[in-house]
């Protein structure tokens, strides 16, 4: 099996500024305006993604339940797979007062730099109960090939084995 590796130059400071990012997120959501639902549409999020591959393709599964699929555009442009798409808050007279909302609204955008080893041409995407399965076929030329190796006698380029001409090999 082959095994996508991204090497990526360590950066110290990266674990603050994703810390800074998460402690302005808690503060936007729970403060965020005097209403309480604008904080909920305005903020961004990120699905999970599990990526794997293959002999034949590199498949990406996106985690993006809720979102209609009117609502998730996949794009592929200068060896970048983009996908952006939006969950809309759902206001509903009844539930208007809500004790605790935990699932994260507003738009999305997704980037992941394909391996030269992909075919922009040939990409499917298929969006079943609420998850989005990108499937990105390899190039012929960049699939395993089985090589037969022979088994039998040591020949020579002449045809004969090197033990009746009485040269060692």
């Amino acid at each position: 099996m082959l095994a996508m590796t991204v090497i990526t130059r360590w950066d110290p400071f990266r674990e603050f500024s994703t810390l800074q990012d998460r402690m302005d997120r808690l503060f936007r959501d729970s403060y965020g305006s005097e209403g309480g639902n604008e904080a909920l549409t305005t903020t961004s999020f990120a699905p999970p993604v599990d990526v794997y591959e293959d002999e034949h393709n590199v498949t990406l599964k996106i985690e993006v339940p809720g979102i209609d699929e009117k609502d998730v555009d996949v794009r592929i442009e200068n060896n970048t797979l983009t996908v952006h798409g939006e969950r809309k808050f759902e206001k509903e007279e009844k539930e208007e007062n809500f004790r605790r909302v935990e699932r994260q609204y507003g738009s999305f955008t997704r980037s992941f730099t394909l391996p030269t080893t992909v075919d922009p041409e040939q990409v499917q995407a298929d969006y079943v109960k609420g998850i989005l399965k990108i499937k990105l076929a390899k190039r012929a030329e960049a699939k395993p090939k089985q090589i037969k190796v022979n088994v039998g006698s040591e020949k020579t380029l002449e045809g004969k084995s090197p033990k009746s001409t009485g040269q060692g090999a």
